[in-house]
């Protein structure tokens, strides 16, 4: 077997932990102490995240989408995939060294998603972008960690506690929604979705395209016309 190499690491801003780089021939892996984060043989359901979450955004004309986490690309080309020529996609990725890896090791598995006029990479944490924003976006698609629970830094919290969910609320049109990956279960999220004033719908899906591998979960949650 092929055995795995180090490409690169990079130190996590807020946390004692490096992310690193794997390869294994085509494969890729992104690992954070002994947990893998994602794998290139598993997209399923990182594009479902944002394939499910533009089906519910189809009718806007011109569709603003903010992606928070870079990754391995996969919620951005399925975005772009699904959304048309009008669309504009904001990506916020903390880690100048994920998107240097995006352009670098793994510009093949990238393809040209980071050059398509629709996308514009941002240096950023998410939460600035959100907390800067007002009514700014149809879409919020979040892959930040491992979901509400994370495991790479204390911080990405603020995303997920009552008042960080009110913030992106008020960051989406009316209508819009906030779509959020999570390899598992969290019954306490949905209800603070819903205290947040969101209308929730919760959706299980798998890693991989074919119906195998483990279950993840997807939250959508809408934004009701109107809604400050």
């Amino acid at each position: 077997m092929i055995p795995w190499l180090q490409i690169d690491s990079a130190q996590v801003p807020g946390a004692d932990v490096e992310l690193r780089l794997m390869r294994r021939g085509a494969e890729f892996s992104m690992m954070l102490g002994p947990n893998e984060l994602m794998n290139s043989r598993l997209s399923g359901s990182e594009e479902a995240l944002a394939t499910l979450a533009c089906k519910r955004i189809e009718k806007v004309r011109r569709p603003h989408v903010l992606i928070g986490g870079l990754g391995m690309g996969f919620t951005l080309r399925a975005t772009l995939k699904v959304l048309g020529d009008e669309a504009w996609i904001v990506v916020a990725e903390l880690l100048p060294a994920v998107i240097a890896w995006a352009r670098g090791p793994m510009a093949d598995l990238f393809g040209d998603s980071l050059g398509d006029p629709r996308t514009v990479i941002r240096h950023a944490d998410v939460i600035d972008v959100i907390q800067s924003s007002a009514s700014a976006f149809d879409a919020v698609l979040l892959d930040v960690d491992n979901g509400p629970e994370g495991l790479t830094r204390q911080a990405n919290d603020a995303l997920y506690d009552l008042k960080g969910l009110k913030a992106i609320c008020r960051a989406l049109r009316p209508h819009g929604v906030l779509a959020v990956w999570s390899s598992g279960p969290n019954a306490s999220f949905s209800t603070r979705l819903g205290s947040a004033g969101f209308e929730v719908n919760e959706v299980g899906v798998r890693a991989t395209a074919k119906r195998s591998g483990a279950h993840h979960v997807i939250w959508f949650a809408t934004k009701p016309g109107g809604a400050g």
